[in-house]
Parts: C-alpha cells; structure tokens; sequence
C-alpha cells in the first residue's frame, strides 16, 4: 500500500534531542500537506516512547519519531511490539542511523520522504533483551558514553565527542574478555568490543565498511591495541570501517556472540548505558519497517507491501 494512504501518524518529538525545537512548526506543515493527521503523544510518568506507542497504536497507521539515535532506541520494542511502521526525523547530535540507511540529514527533506518512500524491512541488533539500531559497545565506547553528558551534546554536538574522548584515552586501561561465538571461545585483552548491526556510530564512526542495516548479520570487532595512542593511527579506519584489516584488531561476522569479563561491565547501546556483563547479542531480522530510501549502496534493495487498516 502507498504511503500517501497511511493517514494517521503518531508524531513523537524529543524535545531534548539537539535539534529538537528547530523547524518543528515546518516539518509538521509539510506533513500534513502531504495527507497525514498528527497524533502528539508524549510518555506520561513512569513511561517511555515504546510505553506510547503501544498506548496509542490502535489510533494510528505509523509512527513519526524525531530525535537522535537514543531517541530511536527508546521506541524500538514499541515498534517491534505493533509492527507499525515508523518515520525517521533526525533531530539529534549524531543521527547514525538515518546516515545508515540514507535519511536525509535536513528534517524537511526525511519528512517528504515519510510522504513519498516504502517502508522497508530493517534488522535490529538485541543484547540481553535490550534492542539497538547502531553499535552496542563495552569499554572505551561505554565509558564515553557515561561520562558525555545531554548537556554536553547538545551544547559541543559532534565536538563534545571528541573532546571527552581525548581526556578518556588518557587513562584507558585494556581488560579481558571471553568471547564465544559459532562454537569456539576465545579469551581477549582488549580496549573496546563492539557488536554492530548497522553501519555508523559515535557520531562518525563506522563499524565495518561493507556493513548494512537489513543484512541479517551482526559485525563483531576488538581493539586490542598495547597503548592508547595507538588509537589515533587507528582513527582514520575506525571513521571508514576498515580497521578489521589491522593485526591488532579483532574483526568477524556472526548472528549471536556472547561476552564475558570477570566483573561486571557497562553495554552502551545506542549512546545509552543499558545492560552489563555477561552480554548475549543476536540478530533480529527484519524486526521494524522504516521509511527509507531505495538505495544499492545501503543495502535496502526489495520494496514490501505494508497492508494498513485505515478502519484502526
């Protein structure tokens, strides 16, 4: 069924999220321009956006989310729960996962997309039950995440980023890990794991080059680097997705990995401290549909029909 005829549209905006309370007003008239009725909802107390969608998915054909990657993260069991389909505003500091899957970075310009594109089927990452569009990370990535404040990010954007990260690698220490994959177990001494299901992360970073969104597989890669600077030869490939080539990184494709460390460690999902250690990952295939571009180079190839009831 075409786009033009899903007409209700719960609309969620995180007015937080960096860009949250920019050209709202526009999106939302370009918007109803082009067919949909807005439904605002907010989480009341106690709740979060999957709280919401759940609560108002027999008001509506589709969901609209504007905010940045944790934005999304809070909606996704939502989304999986009411098989609505969902639309991408990118609001945040980083946007990882519209840059995936080719949502224009320009609000106005993902809002006509959700008027005019298919909804196409999306694979999610899950660690310990807890669902992830990007990267979940353990280590150095995790406690960038602990100490990037909401303030920082929305004040320095991509430069807040950089600058906590500066000060974290100074006192980066390596840990060990057990890992256990498609039969085997290896023991690691690493700085960082990572477990990717879709492209980019860490407002610029790419976990594997070749990386989609809809491919049915998870990337796994493990900085085991002997010092901290050693990172910053590693930058270039870590921005390209390339750094699986280096002899000191760890690197490999798989559907489910296990991580164990002798204590427990923070799992950052998304850009948010969700789980710890022990972490199970797997794959969740074609989990969501999303509004999105037909793209060769994203990997979103084959159009679905999404059948909406325009009596719910």
């Amino acid at each position: 069924m075409a786009a033009k005829s899903l007409r209700r549209a719960l609309f969620i905006v995180n007015p937080n999220a960096r860009n949250g309370r920019k050209s709202v007003a526009t999106v939302r008239q370009v918007l109803e321009d082009g067919g949909l009725t807005l439904v605002d909802a907010a989480p009341a107390q106690g709740e979060n956006l999957s709280d919401v969608i759940r609560r108002m998915s027999k008001a509506c054909d589709l969901v609209i989310v504007g905010g940045g990657d944790g934005t999304l993260n809070s909606a996704a069991a939502g989304l999986v729960e009411t098989a609505l389909p969902l639309g991408v505003l990118p609001l945040g500091t980083a946007n990882d996962f519209a840059r995936t899957i080719g949502i224009p970075p320009d609000a106005h310009e993902a809002a006509k997309l959700i008027l005019s594109a298919t909804p196409r089927p999306i694979d999610l990452g899950e660690v310990n039950g807890h669902l992830f569009f990007n990267v979940a990370s353990i280590g150095f990535s995790a406690e960038l995440a602990s100490e990037l404040s909401e303030k920082a990010k929305k004040r320095w954007g991509k430069l807040g980023y950089a600058i906590v990260a500066a000060r974290l690698l100074a006192r980066s220490r390596l840990f060990t890990a057990y890992v256990e994959h498609d039969g085997s177990v290896e023991e690691i001494r690493t700085m960082q794991v990572s477990v990717g299901n879709g492209r980019h992360y860490g407002g610029g970073m790419t976990v594997e080059e070749t990386a989609t969104a809809d491919d049915g597989r998870l990337d796994f890669y493990s900085l085991e680097v002997d010092h901290w600077w050693r990172l910053l030869t590693l930058l270039p490939s870590l921005r390209k997705g390339t750094q699986g080539k280096w002899d000191d990184v760890r690197a490999f494709q798989t559907t489910e990995v296990t991580i164990k460390t002798s204590r427990p460690r923070a799992v950052n999902t998304d850009g948010d401290l969700t789980t710890w250690t022990p972490a199970y990952f797997r794959i969740r295939e074609k989990a969501i549909h999303v509004f999105a571009p037909l793209d060769k180079q994203q990997g979103l190839l084959t159009p679905i029909e999404t059948e909406v009831s325009n009596d719910r």
